[in-house]
């Protein structure tokens, strides 16, 4: 019998997963289904409608054990070929790490939870099913290239993906799987919705505030020619490439005076 071939999004439900998946449906009519990976299981029914491809819902919160133990039966049992594997589940906070709040020490350690270890469970429950010249892309952020005041935690867990992505796309190489870390800076999405939730945005990052079309487009192309990192924009990739010459005190010193 033949193998399905598949690929798989998390955070499929909004933002830019929901973007990877519109642009998937459309860009790769050769794939037999497109497992969309979420919680709100009527958001992912609305959105399998519109697509094009066979659409599993799969309704998981992948911070529980219960649900990674889910897909790897699942996926022991289908035997798929994996295509592409896009973990675009993830959150950020705005604020002072610190807040006397109910609930503020939940939403830091959760970052960390989904931002980080999930991604890792998924990935590694993921990569025994990859076919040759599979495509793994892991959403970071700009946020990954320096410490961020006010954003430590998120800033840090896209830290670990970024550092995460480019050893296991090394890894990786001699079975042909190629894995790519994006890297936007603020993109239009429901996220700020969120993250606004304990401080406000830099004024001048929503000055370079991107569409989310336009990310997912260049991530899938940087996918396809096999960039181990993926940046949209001049202002971010000056961002980037000034993060790597100057000193992150220096940065950080610039970015205090701009607040």
């Amino acid at each position: 019998m033949k193998k399905k071939n598949i690929i798989i999004v998390t955070g499929a439900s909004s933002g830019m997963g929901r973007e990877f998946v519109k642009q998937i449906d459309i860009r790769f009519p050769k794939v037999d289904e497109i497992w969309l990976i979420a919680r709100r299981k009527e958001v992912l029914k609305d959105l399998a409608k519109s697509c094009n491809h066979v659409c599993r819902i799969l309704a998981y919160d992948l911070c529980e054990k219960q649900a990674q133990e889910e897909l790897h039966s699942l996926l022991s049992y289908e035997q798929p070929q994996i295509t592409m594997l896009v973990n675009s589940a993830g959150y950020g906070i705005l604020g002072s790490f610190y807040q006397n709040e109910k609930d503020w020490m939940k939403e830091q350690t959760g970052m960390v939870s989904l931002n980080c270890e999930a991604l890792t469970a998924m990935t590694y429950l993921c990569i025994p099913y990859m076919k040759k010249g599979g495509r793994i892309i892991q959403l970071a952020s700009s946020a990954a290239f320096l410490p961020q005041p006010k954003f430590a935690v998120y800033a840090a867990s896209k830290s670990y993906v970024l550092s995460f992505s480019r050893a296991l796309n090394e890894e990786l190489r001699q079975r042909q799987i190629h894995v790519t870390a994006v890297c936007p800076g603020p993109v239009n999405t429901e996220f700020f919705d969120r993250a606004e939730k304990g401080s406000d945005t830099l004024f001048i990052k929503k000055l370079v505030m991107a569409k989310p079309e336009k990310v997912v487009s260049k991530a899938l192309l940087d996918a396809r020619n096999k960039k181990e990192v993926s940046v949209y924009s001049l202002p971010i990739l000056a961002f980037y490439l000034a993060s790597k010459v100057l000193p992150h005190k220096l940065m950080l010193m610039v970015m205090r005076i701009m607040k």
